[in-house]
């Protein structure tokens, strides 16, 4: 299984990147705007739509606010051909003004990680850009 790691410091603080990590219904508006466009949640499953008009589903496995940890699982809608996935986001204090956001990914077939990776980058840094304009507020 092939694994990516992004590790970001944010300037904000962790309990404000938490609350927006957490909300798996607006992570369109919280952490990745234009990235995806829209989210909506049913039970323990959310749909992501894309640009481009793809719906991924994913299973939303865990929240625990104690850990400040998010994990996840895409299953459906990928246009990489993956026969699993599983990704959690972990936020850790700093400082009052800083925290570090980790998230680590991991695919299957292994081969498909470099098709993977330029994704989960882009994405790292469409959150940290967005979690930091929305706390400078």
């Amino acid at each position: 299984m092939a694994t990516i790691v992004q590790d970001i410091v944010i300037e904000a603080g962790a309990d404000e990147v938490w609350d927006a990590v957490r909300d798996v219904a607006a992570v369109h508006e919280r952490l990745v705007p234009g990235y995806v466009l829209d989210a909506r949640v049913e039970g323990d499953t959310r749909y992501l739509t894309v640009p481009g008009g793809a719906v991924i589903r994913e299973l939303i496995v865990s929240i625990d606010d104690d850990l400040r940890r998010l994990a996840y699982s895409a299953v459906e809608g990928f246009k990489i051909p993956l026969t699993h996935h599983h990704a959690s986001f972990q936020v850790l204090p700093e400082g009052p003004e800083h925290c570090r956001l980790v998230w680590t990914t991991d695919v299957l077939p292994h081969e498909m990680v470099e098709q993977v990776r330029p994704r989960v980058v882009r994405g790292a840094q469409v959150m940290k850009e967005t979690l930091e304009q929305q706390t400078a507020r």
